[in-house]
């Protein structure tokens, strides 16, 4: 992910490889996401709104909470929330480096 202060929301939807109206409506079910908008109403996300999505995205998919079990998880958990998403982070990065390296292998 390059380093910008703001991602569009289509990048970002890319990034998750999901369709932007997801990302519209997990705006509406979760307030804890709140994108800026410039005149024309486009959303703009910075880099911790992408990762509490990422985060969202996890326990929906990969994990299969339902919205109500992510709402559930996000205010239990909300202290380590920051501490988990950084180390996905730097596991996500750690797999990307070997791959690459079994690549260039």
């Amino acid at each position: 992910m390059p380093d910008k202060l703001y991602y569009p929301i289509g990048e970002v939807a890319q990034m998750l490889n999901v369709n932007p109206s997801l990302l519209r409506y997990w705006e509406t079910e979760f307030p804890s996401i709140r994108p800026h908008k410039n005149k024309k109403g486009t959303r703009y996300y910075t880099e911790s709104d992408i990762a509490l999505l990422r985060h969202i995205y996890h326990l929906t998919r990969d994990c299969g909470y339902t919205l109500d079990g992510v709402k559930e998880q996000l205010r239990l958990n909300n202290n380590t929330l920051d501490d988990r998403i950084q180390i996905a982070q730097t596991l996500n990065d750690a797999k990307q480096f070997l791959l690459t390296l079994k690549d260039y292998l």
